[in-house]
């Protein structure tokens, strides 16, 4: 048997303590080797124990989670899964550096519970191999010297670990006059709206969850709602979303796949697509009928990516045009969309 996964949970909650301990301890590839009550205690066990990975609340007494993580990963490299009830919170959790979150469950149902721990041994295993993400600083934004080119509809964004983190600082360096972006990222319902309001009240851009009939246009952004797939339609002259429940695809709800091949379709070589950081292989077979349809491709490259497994399943079928970091992502997006 292969090494086993060694993790600390930290949560001032005995209850949650033990339903994730017990819960994540079913799987055999993972040992649970300390519980801690707070960050103290928990500093006290990395020292100790040197675990694998740190499961950590955001809500703790004497030290909330937040500043836990930006204080403890300068110091020690360790991957952090974060476990919050629904709350913006997380976002700045992300933004310390955590890998990934899950929102906590319904403690009085069974079934609620049953998900969440087989959400989190999931992400367990992926965050383990992660690259842990700086603490990330504001990308100096492009001056907006030059209006997109109209033949440019619209960009369509897909990202799953690590990608709220990276769009984020994608955003926040390119100018409102982009065209509309499309985004799938993969994550819980609730925390898509949440996600979408930290964009609006960040960024330069007006960002919305997206809503079946919502029209794609410029310096807007849409997201996925979690647990819906969407995908586009043209509308005349125009494009919409559509937002529809669905079996998972690629594993997936939202998918990454089903919007990307929407746009092939509806926009053929009037669209960019971009696939950010994140684990497995959706994304892939969508990004590339978009190249066979004469869009353009921009992959993330392995450096800068928390997971390089999205990016990587793209670049190794021919779907990516251009590997690019994070930091230069935002400006090859410019240059493209202004034909600079």
């Amino acid at each position: 048997m292969s090494k086993q996964i060694r993790v600390l949970v930290v949560d001032d909650s005995l209850v949650f303590r033990e339903v994730i301990a017990r819960g994540i301890s079913s799987d055999p590839a993972i040992q649970v080797v300390a519980k801690a009550t707070d960050p103290f205690e928990a500093r006290d066990y990395i020292l100790q124990l040197h675990p694998d990975l740190m499961i950590c609340d955001v809500e703790m007494p004497k030290m909330n989670g937040i500043e836990f993580i930006r204080r403890l990963l300068p110091q020690y490299s360790l991957p952090v899964l974060v476990v919050s009830t629904v709350t913006h919170a997380v976002f700045d959790a992300m933004n310390a550096g955590a890998v990934d979150f899950v929102p906590k469950p319904n403690a009085n149902s069974p079934e609620d519970v049953r998900r969440f721990i087989q959400d989190l041994i999931a992400k367990i295993k992926i965050a383990v191999g992660a690259k842990i993400p700086a603490d990330s600083q504001p990308q100096e934004r492009i001056t907006d010297t030059a209006k997109p080119v109209s033949d440019t509809s619209m960009i369509a964004v897909g990202a799953s670990t690590g990608g709220t983190e990276a769009f984020f600082q994608m955003l926040q360096a390119l100018p409102a006059s982009m065209p509309g972006i499309v985004v799938v990222q993969h994550i819980p319902p609730v925390f898509s709206n949440m996600f979408a309001q930290r964009l609006n009240q960040s960024t330069p851009f007006s960002v919305k969850e997206a809503q079946t009939g919502d029209y794609i246009e410029p310096g807007k952004v849409l997201i996925a709602p979690g647990d819906m797939h969407m995908r586009v339609k043209k509308d005349g002259v125009k494009y919409r979303v559509e937002c529809y429940a669905g079996e998972k695809i690629s594993g997936h709800r939202p998918s990454v796949d089903v919007l990307f091949e929407s746009v092939a379709r509806e926009a053929g070589r009037r669209a960019v697509g971009v696939i950010l950081t994140g684990m497995g292989y959706d994304g892939a077979k969508g990004l590339l009928a978009m190249r066979r349809k004469g869009a353009r491709t921009i992959g993330q490259d392995e450096a800068s990516s928390v997971v390089y497994g999205m990016p990587k399943a793209a670049f190794n079928i021919g779907a990516v045009e251009k590997q690019a970091s994070l930091a230069q992502i935002p400006q090859l997006l410019h240059r493209w969309t202004t034909g600079q």
